[in-house]
């Protein structure tokens, strides 16, 4: 069994996403026509994801359980969100655009699961990194929260065209909950397979890579700024390696 310290640790920076989640609504009631700060966050939120899941998730993975088993693992990982996205019903991010001119209630409910949807794994991914090093787990926590500012900023404008602010902070609150249930799942996991947090690690790679891959990118093409997209993934990488260098020290 795992320390209560732990399990203290990972809870609180999980808890992290809360504020930037609702830093991120407040953002996108500031700024709900930019589509320049839309473009410049999906490219951070992408970057991010990546950068975390190539460069510090897969190869932690590697490192342990071998490259065959991880890319299988990762592949699972994907193809298991893949499967979710196309039972649980919500919007895709990618035609939120559509949900704003609408301007229903109903897209905005579904947008709140999608963001549960795809936040519940980063979660996952921040548990069962930090299990495996504590200063690859504050990476990876910290990362995800400021990847959460720019894409709650995006995600959130279906239910900031309601005008109506208390359902905006409360389904914000309620999917960036999504976050601290996905690391208690994975502690979990970890505490009863400890063996398998390798694979765990690479599970949540793969969910993260699918939903850039899927959702973040289409959305940016849609809004059709390639170059400030790129500056969005540009400004992930400079935040990735000052966040690496700071908490390896």
């Amino acid at each position: 069994m795992m320390a209560g310290s732990t399990y203290l640790a990972v809870i609180s920076l999980a808890c992290m996403s809360i504020l930037t989640t609702i830093a991120g609504v407040a953002l996108a009631i500031r700024f709900r026509e930019s589509k320049i700060g839309i473009s410049i966050g999906i490219g951070f939120s992408t970057g991010i994801m990546l950068l975390i899941s190539f460069f510090e998730l897969i190869p932690e993975s590697v490192k342990e359980a071998g490259p065959l088993v991880t890319f299988a693992t990762a592949g699972l990982g994907a193809f298991i969100l893949f499967l979710l996205h196309l039972l649980i019903p919500h919007i895709h991010l990618i035609e939120e655009k559509n949900g704003v001119g609408a301007g229903t209630l109903k897209t905005a409910y579904l947008v709140v699961f999608g963001l549960i949807l795809h936040d519940f794994p980063e979660g996952f991914a921040m548990a069962n990194s930090y299990i495996a090093s504590p200063s690859l787990g504050v990476l990876v926590a910290v990362a995800i929260a400021l990847h959460n500012l720019p894409e709650e900023f995006a995600m959130a404008i279906p239910a900031v065209m309601l005008k109506n602010r208390r359902f905006l902070y409360g389904s914000a609150f309620f999917s960036a909950l999504a976050e601290p249930a996905g690391a208690i799942l994975g502690l979990v996991a970890v505490d009863f397979l400890p063996a398998l947090n390798p694979l765990f690690m690479a599970f949540a790679a793969g969910a993260m890579i699918f939903v850039s891959f899927h959702e973040l990118i289409p959305m940016a093409k849609r809004y059709g700024n390639f170059l400030l997209f790129s500056g969005g993934i540009a400004s992930s990488v400079v935040i990735y390696l000052a966040l690496s260098a700071f908490i390896k020290i």
